[in-house]
């Protein structure tokens, strides 16, 4: 699995598959989740990650707080 920021939109994304979704669906709470044709997770993104504290940019380490 792979992590990455995105600071210009201030999103977070785990990468669990590293294909183009075939679908994704928009969560309620700002999060959406992209599947593969067989509807298997292949990302799942959280908008504004550091305003709702998930996220620390100004940290050199990513630390995901629950």
């Amino acid at each position: 699995m792979n992590v990455k920021y995105d600071a210009e939109a201030d999103v977070l994304i785990f990468i669990m598959k590293d294909i183009p979704p075939y679908n994704a669906i928009s969560e309620p709470g700002g999060v959406i989740v992209s599947y593969d044709e067989n509807d298997d997770p292949v990302s799942i993104e959280f908008l504004n990650a550091s305003k709702r504290q998930l996220f620390n940019p100004s940290e050199t380490v990513l630390q995901v707080l629950s």
